[in-house]
């Protein structure tokens, strides 16, 4: 217990070498519990899965696709559209690591600059000069933003985008409910829902339309 209330005391003379294994233990728990977390959060996941969402819910089949196969979809097509930056952690930071002509600190540092510059890519001029304004930082050049104020910046202008291409997806399927709902309230089959009647008719539009084929080339090219 006094190696535990040393880190929770003193967490900057924190040695990992020379801590207790039960401490090592415990952080190393944690953080592997928040890296699904800090995945989604600083790669194009997010994006991809309420966009693979609003796909879904457009065309009203509920749990089919089912969560599983949307995320393992999301999974590696982020894997896919993040390959570029991988490859250049890869050449720069990692391999000279491995190489060891790189040291541990300067291997880091490399690949969140690299990893930085796509953050700042794809975030917008306004959600940065908010987080900045809230956190009451001054910085000259974007890429000297704190990397905490970075990624919630870079998390809402993900959302953003989702959103307004979830919008696109999920209109043409609006049009079919209130055509459908149109049709029936004039064959005065008020009773009758018309989401059982149009579900058919948007799947096949989907399919016909090569619907997710659009709808992964418009997110991948989203980060072009």
């Amino acid at each position: 217990m006094a190696d535990i209330a040393d880190v929770l005391t003193r967490p900057d003379g924190l040695n990992l070498a020379n801590a207790s294994p039960p401490v090592q233990l415990a952080l190393t728990l944690g953080l592997t519990a928040l890296l699904p977390a800090a995945l989604m959060a600083v790669t194009c996941f997010t994006r991809v899965i309420i966009v693979l969402s609003f796909a879904r819910q457009g065309l009203g089949t509920q749990n089919v696709p089912p969560n599983q196969v949307l995320i393992g979809l999301a999974m590696f097509l982020s894997l896919f559209i993040m390959q570029p930056t991988i490859n250049e952690i890869d050449r720069t930071a990692l391999q000279p690591y491995l190489n060891k002509t790189l040291s541990g600190p300067l291997a880091i540092q490399k690949a969140a600059d690299i990893h930085k510059q796509f953050l700042l890519k794809h975030t917008r001029k306004q959600d940065l000069t908010l987080f900045l304004h809230l956190s009451k930082t001054t910085v000259n050049t974007p890429e000297e933003t704190p990397f905490l104020t970075l990624v919630p910046a870079f998390m809402i202008s993900e959302l953003k985008t989702a959103f307004i291409m979830g919008f696109c997806i999920y209109l043409p399927f609006l049009m079919v409910d209130l055509v459908v709902s149109s049709v029936l309230t004039a064959m005065g089959m008020v009773m009758m829902p018309p989401v059982t009647i149009s579900a058919p008719f948007k799947i096949l539009l989907f399919v016909l339309a090569d619907g997710w084929h659009m709808v992964v080339h418009a997110v991948a090219s989203s980060y072009g």
